[in-house]
């Protein structure tokens, strides 16, 4: 039997009793998927898995999304290209994975396509004794709370999610420079979506860079957007993860932005991630 702890008010679950290097029983799945509905982020803490095991754990919460272009145009890990490396370990200078040791701002996964990923499952291998932590921000909270003059502003509009960059800036291969976000490349998604499972209104912002809400003058949109954003990241809608290794958290990207912490560029960080396919 699992148990199931809140790590925080406004969202994210500790989950104990599950050793996810092993198929898990129907029941302690449909434990997982509640609380995961009703936490938005889970971790599981002491787990130690192969590549095959975390892709095995993955598949059984969904199909599984290869992961969106890095920098360098190709796997990671040419035997598991369902599996992304984020990192900032080099061998021989060559970057073993992505994102570097920088911050990486506050984001939803690939929402610059039509069908972003349901969510990711992030497991570490490698932390560093201290930053490289994990916020996560509640979005289906952060639109209940949100001002009535807001709600009423945001009903009904969409905005562009620009494809160009990755959440630590850097441009993604095959990309131009974009310096006017209404001609930036990318979906369109409505600014409140209902979450498919729940049904709770949401936020849904995507990344701050270059977007753009349709139908406004470049100034209002600017304006608009900064507004919702500033709501949507404050601290009583969050969830700070300090990373041990072992963690496993999985994510609910319909749902959540999330956000990383810098460190220091001398120590050592590698973490290996899926992605689950929108249903």
């Amino acid at each position: 039997m699992i148990e199931v702890t809140p790590l925080g008010e406004a969202l994210g679950a500790e989950v104990g009793g599950a050793d996810l290097s092993r198929p898990l029983a129907p029941d302690t799945l449909a434990g997982i998927r509640r609380a995961w509905l009703d936490h938005q982020v889970l971790r599981f803490r002491g787990q130690s898995l192969t590549d095959p095991q975390l892709i095995a754990f993955s598949r059984q919460l969904g199909e599984l999304d290869p992961p969106g272009p890095n920098p360098y145009g190709r796997p990671f890990i040419p035997e598991h290209p369902e599996i992304n490396v984020i990192s900032n370990i080099k061998v021989d200078g060559t970057p073993i994975g992505g994102l570097g040791d920088g911050e990486a701002i506050w984001h939803a996964d690939m929402t610059y396509v039509d069908e972003p990923p349901m969510g990711a499952i992030l497991y570490a291998l490698e932390v560093p004794p201290s930053g490289g932590d994990t916020f996560w921000a509640n979005m289906a909270l952060a639109y209940e709370k949100l001002p009535d003059a807001l709600k009423t502003r945001i009903a009904g509009r969409s905005a562009i999610h620009d494809a160009t960059y990755n959440s630590a800036g850097d441009r993604r291969k095959g990309y131009a420079e974009v310096t006017d976000p209404r001609q930036a490349p990318g979906a369109r998604h409505a600014l409140v979506r209902p979450h498919p499972e729940t049904g709770r209104p949401c936020l849904f912002l995507g990344r701050r860079r270059n977007s753009y809400i349709l139908g406004l003058s470049l100034d209002e949109s600017e304006a608009l957007l900064d507004a919702l954003w500033a709501h949507a990241t404050q601290v009583q809608f969050t969830f700070r993860q300090q990373w041990r290794t072992g963690d496993v958290v999985m994510w609910d990207n319909r749902c959540t932005l999330h956000r990383r912490d810098p460190f220091d560029a001398s120590a050592r960080r590698l973490m290996h991630r899926t992605q689950l396919k929108a249903h």
